[in-house]
Parts: structure tokens; C-alpha cells; sequence
């Protein structure tokens, strides 16, 4: 491919797993997530745009609260976090959490891995390759930081070193054979 690709992940909004620190489960957003909605400039998102949505609710809420109509896309789904889903984070044991935090390839809870994630993330930015046409996605913290690590060739074990704001926007572009990361 001869053109670019610009790609730009925007974050879902606040819920109140986020605010209680739970693990998330398929909550939609709360009051602040809809004010912090309501204080971004927009996207910029004129012209042809492919428009992709992660499949769980406080994603797609947040891309209809942002004008976006979008296509549901499995792949942009968060980390699933098997049992711990609605737990909070000081209910879990210590040694679990830590084999979770610090190895990569581990998934204690029974769901899926950072490792698997990254994978899963690959394989959608692979597929956006074969077009030109600017893309806008709306995900989690957890698909945003999986594609910084691959765009940046960064190892796995730095995936939670990387904070991602609530609807923020990451900015990447496809040329020639790489990725690069824009903002």
C-alpha cells in the first residue's frame, strides 16, 4: 500500500466501575463520563471516515454521545478480566493481582492476557492497512495501550506503565510498511 492510514482511538468515557475502581463488567457511563462527553471540542471526523466501536456499552455510549455512529468491532473490545469482572481491586489476593501486573503472558483471572490482547489488537490494526481512508475507533485504555505498545515495538511488560485518560484521543498513522504514533 502506497497511501497512509490515519487512526485515531478515543477512549470511552467515565463509569462508575472506573470512579469505585472495579473491574469493569458492561456498565454504562456515569454522570461524569456524559459531562466529560459534553467538554470535548468534537472529533475531527469530516469526509469519508471508516467509524468502529468496541462492543461493550460504555463504548458505545460514548460514541453516541460523541455523534459518532459507528460499526461494532470485536476486536476493540476491552481486556477481559474472566472473574474479577465487577470486583473490586483490593478484593482481589495480592499474589493473583501481582502475577497479573507483572507478567504479561498470565491471565490468573481466567479471561484473557495482555499478551492475547496485543494479539487481538495486531490483528485489527493489520486490517486497516488495505485502505486509505482515515479511521476513528472507540475503545478502552486497555485496546489504546495494547496498539502504542505495538506501534512502538515496546514489550508487553509495560503495557500498565501507560495512562489513558478518559475520552482522550490517540493519534496514529500507517505509511509505507509501519506505524507511527502521531499523538
Amino acid at each position: 500500500m502506497t497511501g497512509a492510514v490515519r487512526l485515531t482511538l478515543v477512549s470511552h468515557a467515565m463509569t462508575a466501575a472506573m470512579a469505585a475502581a472495579r473491574f469493569p463488567a458492561d456498565e454504562p457511563l456515569n454522570d461524569i463520563g456524559r459531562r466529560q462527553i459534553e467538554a470535548v471540542a468534537g472529533l475531527d471526523i469530516a469526509g469519508e471516515i471508516r467509524r468502529f466501536v468496541g462492543p461493550e456499552r460504555r463504548a458505545r455510549q460514548t460514541a453516541l454521545c460523541l455523534g459518532l455512529q459507528a460499526t461494532t468491532e470485536p476486536r476493540l473490545a476491552d481486556l477481559d478480566c474472566g472473574r474479577w469482572r465487577g470486583e473490586k481491586l483490593d478484593g482481589i489476593g495480592p499474589k493473583e493481582l501481582e502475577v497479573w501486573l507483572t507478567d504479561p503472558a498470565q491471565a490468573p483471572h481466567g479471561g484473557e492476557s495482555v499478551v492475547d490482547l496485543l494479539d487481538r489488537v495486531a490483528g485489527w490494526l493489520e486490517s486497516l492497512t488495505g485502505s486509505t481512508i482515515p479511521t476513528v475507533a472507540v475503545t478502552h485504555p486497555a485496546v489504546i495501550r495494547a496498539a502504542i505498545l505495538l506501534v512502538l515495538d515496546i514489550p508487553p511488560k509495560s503495557f500498565w506503565r501507560i495512562d489513558i485518560a478518559p475520552v482522550s484521543q490517540t493519534v496514529m498513522h500507517f505509511r509505507g510498511a509501519r506505524w507511527t504514533l502521531r499523538l
